[in-house]
């Protein structure tokens, strides 16, 4: 789950203006949390063989290796990601401000 401080606000509408909600946008976080669990599904199917990934291999190494990879999708997320996030948002009835 994506911690809330990590959560950035809509980006811009293309009038300029800026679509941010005032509070934190519930319907916000959870369009930004899907898109984050999707991309760490992504990055997690482009490495499938984590043999050689630098963790040094043992018994922790799936674990650690999973929340890399989730880490690393939430940061993506939050730097803007890839459109997906806004995309949901109005989709789920978010509206620009």
């Amino acid at each position: 789950m994506i911690p809330q401080t990590s959560l950035s606000p809509p980006p811009a509408g293309p009038s300029g203006h800026d679509t941010r909600p005032a509070a934190p946008d519930p319907l916000w976080r959870a369009a930004q949390a899907l898109e984050a669990g999707f991309l760490s599904e992504l990055l997690r199917l482009s490495d499938p063989d984590t043999s050689h990934a630098g963790f040094g291999g043992g018994p922790g190494e799936a674990q650690f290796r999973s929340f890399l990879i989730e880490a690393q999708a939430e940061r993506m997320t939050a730097a803007g990601g890839i459109g997906l996030a806004r995309k949901l948002y109005t989709a789920m009835g978010g509206q620009d401000r």
